[in-house]
């Protein structure tokens, strides 16, 4: 008899002995607890995007802060400006959580793509053992064979009184898989650990906890200590880059700074700092 899969139903999950499945019983278990963030996980086998699954949960039901959903394949994830990507099944951690900072004001609300990279960047890195660097806004970094690589990101989206945040990272993307020759994985860093149980509750503990810090302060990223713990972690700064700005836009300089409101502050050869709050950036020469 062919065993079941980690959302209870038979089938062939187990066909890549590699990449076993998620035990969502087990990590409701571990991270679903009285008086806790998570109050719910669910573990879909495939959806097209997590993001928009809960975006559109949340607005159809009466759906409490700290809901999960985690699946092992999408097949039209969206990164930021509206990217698509695909991945293998099983080959990464793939989930979006849904989070109602009512108490604070909706200006700092643009820090939590960012908490949740210092939240995944801490949690990865205490799991796999392997460095990890942000680069501006939120995208995660490691390093592969002496150059940095992009192994994940991370999606923001309001959802009526809430927002929702997606996270994709690569955990065990080997190299004939790579979308692109810039895309690493946690494998290809040289993880001491890719087991994605494991990976996932540090993930979602972690995010919790710098939540909790962040909320408490009001939203304050200066007191929660999350400003701080950002620049600290953030290859984008030291660097000279180039922002590709709204409306066909770029500026290059120097960024030397991430302001009390999370944007980039780029020094200029015009000798003005500008605050960069959207747009792409482009590390042009390392810090």
């Amino acid at each position: 008899m062919t065993p079941p899969d980690a959302s209870g139903s038979p089938g062939g999950r187990w066909s890549d002995l590699d990449r076993p499945p998620l035990n969502g019983t087990a990590l409701r278990r571990a991270l679903v607890r009285e008086g806790g963030l998570w109050h719910r996980l669910d573990l879909v086998q495939r959806t097209g995007s997590t993001n928009s699954d809960l975006v559109a949960r949340a607005a159809d039901e009466d759906l409490a802060e700290g809901a999960v959903l985690v699946a092992e394949e999408q097949t039209a994830a969206r990164g930021r400006l509206d990217r698509r990507w695909t991945a293998p099944p099983r080959s990464g951690l793939f989930f979006s959580v849904l989070l109602r900072p009512t108490e604070v004001p909706v200006a700092r609300w643009g820090w939590l793509p960012l908490l949740t990279g210092v939240a995944v960047a801490t949690g990865l890195s205490r799991v796999a053992g392997v460095d990890t660097a942000l680069k501006w806004p939120n995208d995660l970094l490691v390093t592969v064979g002496g150059e940095e690589r992009k192994a994940g990101g991370i999606l923001a989206e309001r959802a009526g009184d809430g927002v929702v945040v997606g996270v994709g990272v690569n955990v065990g993307l080997r190299a004939d898989e790579l979308p692109v020759p810039q895309a690493g994985s946690l494998a290809l860093a040289g993880a001491a650990s890719t087991d994605r149980d494991p990976l996932l509750r540090g993930v979602l503990r972690s995010l919790e906890d710098w939540y909790g810090r962040w909320r408490s302060a009001g939203g304050d990223p200066a007191a929660c200590g999350l400003q701080e713990t950002y620049a600290a972690g953030c290859a984008t700064l030291g660097r000279v880059v180039r922002a590709e700005l709204p409306g066909d836009r770029s500026l290059v300089g120097e960024a030397v700074a991430v302001d009390g409101d999370g944007r980039l502050v780029l020094a200029t050869a015009a000798g003005v700092q500008e605050p960069v709050g959207a747009g792409d950036i482009v590390h042009l020469r390392p810090a």
